[in-house]
């Protein structure tokens, strides 16, 4: 069962393995990638882009718009499908991650957004991610930061989550992997996103996780104040830069093929 946007739109159905447009109560995550993506965009003009782990595509079809070619790639039918329907501009393949289907030497950019903290094996993942870049190429990789998403568990919240990283913990992966580091920033909340925390106890966030856990699946009663707040959220509405990494919200990573 698809779910649909406010546009009318099929839509992937929302589990929390995936972030999709055009839903209200998903907009604050939505948004919050999407910051990401257009903060890291110029890494992509005029390149042939790999995105491992495309998910519903829109992070891709932004990218599309300054590349010279993307190769949107997932592991779900299901998504890969409803990718090539609504992304015509993407060449979109389904496959695993363990195994990208290039060959070596072949991509400028791979872009890997919210997806690593999914894999058992992310090194293995990083190793392949160099082997299809060229030589100078960079890796661009953004996931959770381990000591704000899951504080104070070993076990991911998010039950589609295998292993989330601290910052140092992505850094040495990456090393390890023989990339170069070239930029590491964190994603947090800028001054509006502050003023909403302050609005509900602290965090918007936790405001928001109160409504879905507390619900049963598919029937989370959101209050309207709440869920307005949510749905105005901006891309903009996020702040990317390089100070106090353990307390930003998404780590954000520039790798370079050595």
């Amino acid at each position: 069962m698809n779910d649909k946007s406010t546009d009318g739109t099929d839509l992937p159905q929302l589990t929390g393995e995936r972030t999709v447009p055009g839903v209200p109560e998903e907009n604050y995550w939505f948004r919050r990638h999407e910051a990401a993506y257009r903060a890291l965009l110029p890494y992509c003009d005029g390149a042939t882009v790999l995105e491992a782990g495309c998910g519903e595509g829109y992070g891709a079809g932004l990218i599309a718009g300054r590349a010279r070619q993307v190769l949107a790639l997932d592991y779900d039918e299901a998504t890969t499908a409803h990718v090539a329907r609504r992304y015509p501009q993407l060449w979109t393949v389904r496959a695993n991650l363990a195994f990208l289907p290039l060959g070596s030497s072949t991509v400028d950019v791979v872009t890997s957004f919210q997806v690593i903290e999914h894999l058992w094996d992310q090194a293995g993942f990083l190793d392949e991610c160099r082997r299809v870049l060229r030589p100078g190429g960079r890796l661009v990789v953004t996931t959770p930061n381990r000591l704000t998403f899951t504080p104070d568990s070993e076990t991911p919240l998010n039950p589609y989550h295998t292993r989330e990283l601290a910052p140092s913990e992505l850094d040495g992966l990456l090393r390890a992997a023989g990339f170069g580091v070239e930029a590491g920033h964190g994603l947090r909340h800028g001054p509006r996103l502050r003023a909403l925390d302050e609005r509900y106890g602290g965090s918007i966030i936790d405001a928001q996780l109160d409504v879905v856990l507390g619900s049963l699946p598919g029937q989370a009663s959101w209050p309207s104040g709440l869920l307005a707040d949510v749905a105005g959220i901006a891309a903009e509405d996020f702040e990317i830069h390089g100070e106090d990494l353990d307390v930003s919200l998404d780590l954000v990573a520039v790798a370079v093929r050595r």
